[in-house]
Parts: C-alpha cells; sequence; structure tokens
C-alpha cells in the first residue's frame, strides 16, 4: 500500500465489474494509488464489488464509498470484512452514526473517510468529525453543482487551516485542477470521470499524476461562463446534446443546407406571415457577432424568405448561422459561402418585404419553443434548443455524455461490442405480471 501523499485516488462510479477492474488496472499502470468502489459500482453489484477488486488490486488501498448516513457499524463491517481499506460514509450523519462508525473501524482495522458533500457549514463540521476520530475529511463538490460551474477548491482553502487529518478533494477535477488543489492543501486527488470516461485512462492518470509532483499555487485564468459554454457546445454533438437533455431539444425534419458545418450561438428569433421577407433581413443588422438566427415562416415552406443575399449579408456580420421552420432558396450559391443553414423546405420562389412580423420575440419554431438568448446548436444531425438559463449546465452535461461514448467506443474497438459493454440484458427494464 502507497500511504506517501499526496495520493491519486480514482473513483470507479461505474455500472458493470468487469469495465471497473479494466479501467482500474489502465488507472493503476498510469499511477493511480487508490482505487475507490463507487457507490453506483457497490448498488449494483453489493459487496462483491469490493471483494473483486481487493481480489485483483492486492498491492493497492482500497475505498468503499458506502455513502452511508445510518446503521453506521453494520456498513462499515460490511465493507472492512470484503476487502475495503478505507470506508467513506456521510458527513452529514448523525453524530451516533460517526460514532458507531469509528468504532467498527477501530474494531475491524479500517480508515473512516467522510464526505462532506451537501453539508450546509462544512467548516465546522469538519472540526466536528475531526474531534470524534474521523481519519480523512472528503472535500466533494457533487456532480449536479459541478454542472452549474462549482469547484471544491475554495472550500478546500477555508477548512485546510481548520483541521489537521488529511484533506481529500473530489469533483470534476482534471489535471489543471488537481496540481491547483495539491498546491492549497489536498492530500488526497479524487478523480472519477477524467480518468474512467478517458478513451486513454493510463495517459489521462499520468497528466493528473503529473500536474499533483509539480503543483502550480496560480490557477489558470478561467473564461466567463458565455465563452466557456460556447466553446463546450462546439467540442459535442446534437446527440450529445440530446442525450444530456433526456431526449428533448431537437428540432423536427430540417435539414443542413451546407453538411459538415456546425453551429452554436444564442438565438436572436424572428415570427413572420408567409414568405414575408423583411423582418428575416432587418433582423441581420440587429444580431450580434455570434447570434443564430432563428425563423418562424408562419407554419409554410411553399415560399422561400430567406436566399444567397441573406447568407451573405450574415457573413460579413459575422452570424454564426440561420435555422428556418420554412423554406429556402439559392441553395447552389448558399452552398459556396459555405456558411451554416438549417431548413425545413427548398423552393425557388421567394415572398415579398412588407414588413409585418416581430423580432426578438418567443417563437415556435419546428416544435420547439426558442426564446431570444436560447441556445441553438446544429449539426448533420440536426438542431437542439437549449435553454438560455441552462445552457452552462447542459454544455457541461453533453461533455460527460461525450467522454462516455468515448470510452465505450474505445473498448468496442478493441473487439467488444455495445451490447457487452453495457451489458444490456443485465440493465433491461424488468415487468411484473401487472405491467404486461
Amino acid at each position: 500500500m502507497n500511504n506517501q501523499y499526496p495520493i491519486l485516488q480514482v473513483a470507479l462510479d461505474l455500472l458493470e465489474i468487469e469495465r471497473a477492474v479494466m479501467i482500474a488496472r489502465e488507472a493503476v499502470d498510469g499511477g493511480a494509488d487508490w482505487i475507490e468502489v463507487g457507490t453506483p459500482l457497490i448498488k449494483s453489484e453489493g459487496m462483491n464489488a469490493i471483494r473483486i477488486i481487493r481480489d485483483s488490486f492486492r498491492q493497492q488501498t482500497i475505498l468503499a464509498d458506502m455513502k452511508t448516513i445510518d446503521t453506521g457499524a453494520i456498513e462499515v463491517e460490511m465493507a472492512a470484512k470484503s476487502g475495503a481499506d478505507i470506508v467513506m460514509i456521510l458527513g452529514s450523519s448523525d453524530n451516533s452514526t460517526i460514532q458507531d462508525a469509528r468504532r467498527a473501524a477501530d474494531k475491524y482495522s479500517v480508515r473512516l473517510m467522510t464526505d462532506m458533500i451537501s453539508i450546509s457549514n462544512p467548516i465546522i463540521r469538519a472540526r466536528e468529525l475531526e474531534k470524534m476520530g474521523v481519519d480523512i475529511i472528503n472535500i466533494h463538490m457533487g456532480i449536479d453543482m459541478q454542472m452549474m460551474g462549482r469547484s471544491p477548491i475554495e472550500l478546500l482553502k477555508k477548512i485546510r487551516d481548520e483541521i489537521t487529518i488529511p484533506i481529500a478533494v473530489a469533483g470534476g477535477l482534471d489535471a489543471s485542477s488537481a496540481s491547483e488543489a495539491i498546491a492549497a492543501g489536498a492530500d488526497i486527488i479524487i478523480v472519477g470521470g477524467n480518468i474512467t470516461r478517458s478513451s486513454n485512462v493510463t495517459g489521462s492518470t499520468q497528466d493528473i499524476r503529473q500536474s499533483m509532483d509539480s503543483p502550480v499555487s496560480t490557477p489558470l485564468q478561467r473564461p466567463s461562463f458565455e465563452i466557456e459554454t460556447r466553446e463546450l457546445f462546439t467540442r459535442v454533438s446534437t446527440p450529445n446534446i440530446s442525450d444530456a437533455m433526456h431526449r428533448k431539444g431537437a428540432m423536427n425534419s430540417l435539414i443542413s443546407i451546407n453538411p459538415g458545418l456546425k453551429m452554436v450561438g444564442p438565438a436572436i428569433t424572428v415570427s413572420i406571415f408567409e414568405g414575408d421577407w423583411a423582418k428575416t433581413v432587418e433582423v441581420i443588422d440587429m444580431a450580434q457577432p455570434g447570434d443564430v438566427i432563428v425563423i418562424y415562416n408562419g407554419g409554410s415552406d411553399r415560399v422561400a424568405p430567406w436566399g444567397e443575399l441573406a447568407t451573405l449579408s450574415c457573413i460579413n456580420n459575422k452570424i454564426a448561422g440561420m435555422v428556418i421552420d420554412g423554406a429556402v432558396r439559392d441553395v447552389d450559391d448558399i452552398r459556396k459561402l459555405t456558411f451554416p443553414v438549417f431548413a425545413r423546405a427548398v423552393v425557388p420562389n421567394a415572398g415579398e418585404p412588407k414588413g409585418l412580423g416581430e423580432i426578438n420575440t418567443e417563437i415556435n419554431c419546428a416544435g420547439q419553443v426558442v426564446r431570444p438568448g436560447d441556445y441553438i446548436i446544429g449539426d448533420d444531425n440536426g438542431v437542439v434548443v437549449v435553454p438560455k438559463k441552462r445552457a452552462y449546465e447542459l454544455a457541461r452535461r453533453a461533455l460527460e455524455v461525450e467522454k462516455n461514448e468515448s470510452r465505450i467506443r474505445d473498448e468496442i474497438i478493441r473487439g467488444s461490442t455495445l451490447s457487452k459493454v453495457l451489458q444490456l440484458e443485465k440493465w433491461e427494464k424488468k415487468f411484473n405480471s401487472n405491467n404486461r
């Protein structure tokens, strides 16, 4: 066992034990010190997950993330007897649960770590837990809070001077933030998805290990949420985003007029009557660089309120793209301009510029409500709408989807199949007789 700090702990928050063992082995090859049997894996496979990891990694320290909040002694005993060296329970547990878990940990010679997730006053609670004999405090920023842009490092800086026991840090850490956490006083870095969902687990682990061994106290300057949101959406596909939104947000029946082009940006909306193209070109002068123009064409695809000249105007004003629930024309010329245009149909005839309609109002475009400022992302798979208020969160969640698919793709390339990797038969929905 390696107990020399700083420690790199890989969290196996997976469902399949075979995949967990394979990924853990690659992480150990890259420099991981401790292996965490994550709560999802324990819930999926029971105590057998701890036993299998223990048998597979005799030289590594094994941690069981039990997420215990009651029956402290029983659950510590279960994990210890299954082979865990460290058992993690919730720091929000009642003091009696913490004390009972401490007694069981002493009985079975294991260490006790407490997870500080969602504790209202973590500094006071950390002091209390140290007095009760907890061995390690884990400052954990949960996945949902990570998606909102929150980091555990600021809390680490506040707690480090309050307690003397080792501190672990978890919550979306990568090579850069792991280095920053070590410089701020962390003893243990816990990394989950940025290792386990990597297509190169060993390489990703090595990068984090090296950053921990050469910590940098000055954090990198973080871009604004708006810039980061756009960059994240650029890195993922519309299927990734749809998955992150639980299959919501996709527009219906739109095609890319210029296949191979991607479009990302906040919406500026236009609602017009059939074929009235005045507002569709006026909006070009109102839009900001990087905006996406989204047009409702009165429910018609018989006339086209958009063509080559409007497209050329968008390029001059650095517009990111255009979506219309309706038709466009001049597609041969539009394709030469390599500008992202998404439409429902192509027709040769145009309407008249009468000037009826509204700009920057809520519209319904291709089956989706679009409000000014909502993010619009388009690629060869289609177009999705992401509500402005959730744009950063859903961009982060879509990136997690992309990481997971990247890892699965790597396993299939190695010779497996999608069904085998995901163990689909095991996880098919079970129906009882009343559901048939």
